[in-house]
């Protein structure tokens, strides 16, 4: 008489997740993407920090603060303004990819997805494609206001586009720290605080909303090397709009396309395996 030997049926996401090829991991990070988006359909008003929040947060900045600001060579401040607009509600509504994963975490979303033939690290790739859409979003509705209130681009179309495709690269980038934040977390509410306690001193100690030339040297200095002036300097130098980090003689205002490409890939670099280990860590607990 033969002995069957029974496998327990936790061995076997993890022999078939070893067996993904390209094509089965691709669909199951679709499948989660599809999933996240359901989500955002079912509650709509997860979106109100790339719909509602840019919308009032440039109003608020051009007509509230443009109304005392002076900037080098009388230039217009919403011409300044909506280029660091776009970069500021970019960085700043990352904090979601940090909420989302510790939702997930912290919800038993993740004990359930090990039990499936899926590939383990989807959960986090489909989390940051789906913020990257909404990202997308985001700048949509910022450009869209910044056309309400009389700003344009001046340098032509396909310079506009790489614009606002550099911004979406940063802010994918920043998603990853935020996710590490996310999975870090004991909490939602914890994931979020954190966020917004890293992220607001880095879009404000910066270029963004306000020119830096007459900063104290010290804060001028820690502005200049600030990754966030420097994708709101390229933001500007490409989408032709004023300017005045340009006449910094620091390598990230002078070379402030390339200085955004290093970061966006230093950042993607530390925290995206990072991001990759305190997941296995939380799933494992």
């Amino acid at each position: 008489m033969s002995v069957t030997t029974m496998t327990p049926t936790t061995a076997l996401p993890t022999a078939v997740a070893r067996t993904h090829g390209v094509g089965r991991s691709v669909s199951d990070v679709l499948a989660l993407t599809r999933r996240n988006l359901v989500h955002i359909s079912r509650e709509p008003f997860q979106l109100s920090d790339v719909t509602i929040q840019p919308v009032l947060f440039t109003l608020m900045f051009v007509y509230v603060f443009g109304a005392g600001m002076v900037l080098p060579g009388g230039a217009d401040y919403k011409d300044f303004a909506v280029p660091g607009l776009l970069v500021f509600n970019l960085v700043t509504s990352t904090v979601g990819t940090g909420v989302g994963l510790s939702m997930d975490v912290n919800s038993g979303v993740v004990d359930r997805f090990r039990t499936l033939p899926m590939w383990r690290p989807g959960i986090l790739v489909a989390r940051s494609v789906t913020d990257l859409l909404t990202a997308a979003v985001c700048a949509g509705v910022v450009a869209v206001t910044g056309f309400a209130i009389g700003w344009s681009p001046t340098d032509g179309a396909g310079r506009a586009l790489a614009a606002f495709a550099l911004v979406l690269l940063f802010g994918y980038a920043v998603s990853w720290m935020c996710a590490c934040l996310g999975l870090a977390s004991k909490g939602v509410e914890t994931a979020q605080a954190l966020g917004l306690l890293v992220l607001f001193p880095i879009v404000f100690v910066s270029n963004a909303l306000v020119p830096t030339q007459r900063m104290t040297p010290w804060l001028r200095d820690l502005t200049t090397w600030n990754p966030v002036s420097a994708v709101t300097a390229a933001a500007r130098e490409l989408l032709g709009n004023p300017n005045p980090a340009s006449a910094i003689h620091a390598w990230p205002m002078q070379h402030p396309v390339y200085t955004t490409l290093i970061w966006s890939a230093g950042l993607v670099a530390v925290f995206a395996p990072m991001a990759t280990f305190l997941y296995r860590r939380r799933a494992a607990d």
